[in-house]
């Protein structure tokens, strides 16, 4: 069966051996393909294949729709009970640990068993509450970059816990400074950057475990020390501070927030990546980065052009701008420099 390579399928196997136009031989006949071959034939410029007829359909696991109900309520009493906590610690200036565990084990848990993370970021993409989504989210992906970076399944669930919780010194900020529509003054940042000493106290006065209380208090260090309150180097910020940063920043920029719009995951993506380069950790970002990336495939996407289409692939040389099939049409967005995604949609 002919085909052309933009209607490949990671599964599907080649038929002949493929050669280039100037007579490269590319891959053997009965090759395997996967996004690596499907896109070595893409970079030489060969349009058709001969695959075999009977192609490997996709296996979509039988619980995969409770699975996203399970997780979608669990973001709902996860937000909830950050709301409880945040009111709690405004009121108290504690809260109760025991809750958190209770609020976060759940869901955490229900993580392990769904890996399209870009799904779930659209699943938390809620105009209200900010404070407490934003909460969710970065503790969130705290748990998922820990994990892909090699940590045990309990340092995992610290990590995602400390990125729940980094942001609760804000209930001791005016909420109108939080929630200020236009530019903070000079005065009003400097109260903001208090949250992360608020949050250090609040963590301390609430649980045995210092280590959550410093990773709230290091979250806005940079590695070049132009972060706050400190302004510690690299080498003087946590590790586990370093993973909340990353989450606490993807998470802010595409937020919705009184002062600020959010942006499209893509674009906050190639922002991310350039803040690698002496502000976030750099092999935090990548882990972030390259985990995330193949969850945009199939994904729906609006591009400037108001056309709408569907991300087929991602391309090696520039990962944030991606092959899109437009109809019978594709569109490479690396050639087509003028065109870029606004939106992505969750199916």
């Amino acid at each position: 069966m002919r085909v052309h390579v933009t209607d490949l399928k990671a599964g599907d196997y080649l038929r002949s051996d493929t050669f280039s136009s100037r007579g490269l031989h590319i891959l053997r006949k009965g090759s395997r393909l996967r996004l690596k071959e499907i896109t070595r034939l893409i970079q030489h410029g060969i349009d058709y294949v001969d695959i075999e007829s009977m192609r490997e359909q996709p296996v979509i696991p039988s619980g995969s729709s409770s699975v996203i109900e399970t997780v979608n309520a669990n973001f709902d009493s996860s937000i909830e009970g950050f709301e409880s906590l945040y009111l709690e610690a405004l009121t108290r200036g504690s809260f109760n640990q025991s809750v958190v565990d209770d609020i976060l084990q759940p869901t955490l848990q229900a993580l392990d068993q769904h890996k399209d993370v870009v799904t779930l970021l659209m699943m938390l993409d809620r105009e209200d509450n900010y404070t407490y989504n934003h909460s969710l989210q970065v503790g969130m992906l705290s748990y998922y970059i820990a994990s892909w970076l090699g940590y045990s399944k309990q340092e995992c669930y610290e990590i995602g816990r400390a990125g729940y919780l980094i942001d609760i010194g804000n209930c001791q900020i005016s909420p109108s400074i939080l929630h200020k529509p236009g530019k903070l003054t000079t005065q009003e940042y400097e109260e903001v950057k208090l949250h992360t000493l608020y949050g250090n106290e609040i963590i301390r006065s609430s649980m045995n475990d210092p280590l959550t209380a410093i990773i709230a208090l290091q979250h806005h260090e940079r590695d070049d020390g132009t972060g706050y309150p400190h302004n510690l180097t690299r080498a003087e910020i946590h590790p586990y501070a370093q993973i909340a940063a990353v989450a606490d920043t993807y998470s802010a920029m595409t937020s919705q927030r009184a002062y600020q719009s959010k942006q499209e995951f893509l674009s906050v993506l190639r922002e991310l990546h350039s803040l690698s380069f002496g502000k976030l950790n750099g092999r935090h970002v990548q882990a972030f980065i390259e985990h995330l990336m193949p969850n945009f495939i199939n994904k729906k996407v609006l591009l400037n052009t108001g056309d709408t289409g569907v991300i087929i692939m991602n391309n090696p040389l520039d990962v944030f701008r991606p092959l899109v099939q437009i109809d019978s049409k594709f569109l490479d967005l690396s050639r087509e420099r003028h065109v870029n995604v606004v939106e992505i949609y969750m199916e």
